[in-house]
C-alpha cells in the first residue's frame, strides 16, 4: 500500500550560492532529501525535507558490521526544460538484489518511484542544461540497530540524496592492472552495490595513483589473470573491430551503463562479446595491433576512455583514435539521456 509522503521544503534555497562552473563531483547537494525507516518489520514515515545531517548513536549497527547498500544514477534536462531519469528501473532492481545479499528488506517498488520523481521534481532547478551537466542521484540504506550483536539489523534507515554534477573525468585514464589485490571474490558479494566493496578498494588504487595512474584494473582473486572491472566501472576492450566486455558474475557488478553500452553498440552495429578476457590475452592483442581501445563505463563518467596501461613493470600506450567507438557510444547514450534522440 503506498503511503502518503510527508513534505517540508526549504525556507530559502541555497542554489544561488553555488558555482556550477567550478565544483567537484559528489561535493554539493541539494536543498532537500528521502527519508524513511524499517522499523517493526515495516517501511514507515516517508519523508522529504531539507538536507541536514542525521543523527545516530555511536552503537548503529552500519558503523560497526558495514551493513550498507547504495546505488548511482543520474536525471537530465532536455532543451524543453523537461527532466528525464536514466533508466531507473534498472537501480530499483539492483538495489533490491544488493539488499538481499545484505540481508537488508527490499523497499517498495511503488514508494521507491514515488520517493525519487517527486525528490527530483522538488529540486528540478539543479539539474542543468550542458555537456557532462546532470543531477547525480544517490539512493542508500543503512542498518540502524542500536546495538553491536553481531547480526542483521531489525532497523534501517532508506534515504536518497542528490548532487549537481558535471563531467567526471577531463582526461584520458592511465590504469594499473592488479595482480596483488582483487575487488571480489567467488561466493562473496562483488555483484551488490555494498559499501565495503568500495572501502576496501581505496587502499589499492592509492598505490596504483602512488605510481602514477588513475585508476586499478581489477583481475579474479585466484588466478589474477581474468580482468573483472576497472576502478568503479565496468571496463570494455575494442580488438579489432569487435568490442569484448566481461560477463557479469558474482563478482562483477551488473552496470546499467555498461547494459547500455551493449545495446547502443548492438544499435549501432558494433559486435559485442560478453566473455572472460584475461592480461595474457590483451598485452598479446596490444603487442599484435589488434587492441585498439579500452574504455570504462559507468553512472557518473558514462564513458571514460584509458590510453595507457600498466602491468608489472611493463607500460602500454594506445594510439590516439580519430574514429574511435568510444566517442560514438558515449554521444548516442547522451543524446538519449537528454531526449535528444529517440530511446
Amino acid at each position: 500500500m503506498s503511503q502518503k509522503i510527508e513534505i517540508t521544503r526549504i525556507e530559502k534555497s541555497k542554489i544561488d550560492d553555488v558555482d556550477f562552473n567550478n565544483f567537484s563531483f559528489g561535493s554539493v547537494f541539494t536543498d532537500h532529501m528521502f527519508e524513511c525507516d524499517f522499523v517493526d518489520g515495516k517501511w514507515v514515515n516517508p519523508r522529504i525535507k531539507p538536507y541536514q545531517p542525521i543523527s545516530i548513536e555511536p552503537s548503529a549497527s552500519v558503523l560497526h558490521y558495514g551493513q550498507a547498500i547504495f546505488e548511482g544514477m543520474k536525471a537530465y534536462k532536455d532543451k524543453n526544460d523537461e527532466v528525464w531519469l536514466f533508466r531507473p528501473d534498472q537501480n530499483f532492481e539492483r538495489i533490491n538484489k544488493s539488499a538481499v545479499r545484505m540481508a537488508i528488506p527490499e523497499f517498495p517498488e511503488e514508494l521507491f518511484y514515488e520517493a525519487l520523481t517527486k525528490l527530483v521534481n522538488i529540486d528540478r532547478d539543479w539539474v542543468k542544461h550542458g555537456d557532462g551537466r546532470s543531477l547525480y542521484i544517490r539512493p542508500f540504506v543503512i542498518g540502524n540497530d542500536y546495538a553491536i550483536q553481531a547480526v542483521p539489523s531489525k532497523n534501517y534507515k532508506f534515504m536518497i540524496i542528490c548532487a549537481p554534477a558535471t563531467l567526471y573525468y577531463t582526461k584520458k585514464l592511465k590504469v594499473l592492472v592488479a595482480d596483488k589485490f582483487s575487488r571480489a571474490a567467488p561466493g562473496g558479494a562483488g555483484y551488490a552495490k555494498a559499501a565495503g566493496n568500495y572501502g576496501a578498494a581505496f587502499y589499492p588504487t592509492s598505490i596504483a595513483i602512488s605510481k602514477g595512474f588513475d585508476q586499478i584494473v581489477w583481475t579474479d582473486s585466484s588466478t589474477h589473470q581474468k580482468i573483472e572491472e576497472v576502478g568503479t566501472m565496468s571496463v570494455v576492450f575494442r580488438i579489432n573491430d569487435k568490442l569484448i566486455t566481461p560477463l557479469t558474475s558474482d563478482t562483477i557488478l551488473d552496470g546499467v551503463t555498461r547494459k547500455s553500452v551493449i545495446q547502443v553498440a548492438d544499435d549501432i552495429g558494433i559486435k559485442v562479446e560478453e566473455r572472460d578476457i584475461t592480461v595474457t590475452e590483451v598485452i598479446s592483442e596490444f603487442k599484435s595491433g589488434n587492441l585498439k581501445e579500452i574504455f570504462g563505463c559507468g553512472t557518473a563518467a558514462v564513458i571514460a576512455p584509458i590510453n595507457s596501461f600498466g602491468y608489472k613493470d611493463e607500460r602500454f600506450q594506445l594510439k590516439e583514435l580519430d574514429d574511435n567507438f568510444a566517442s560514438k557510444i558515449k554521444t548516442a547514450i547522451i543524446n538519449i539521456q537528454q531526449n535528444i534522440s529517440d530511446d
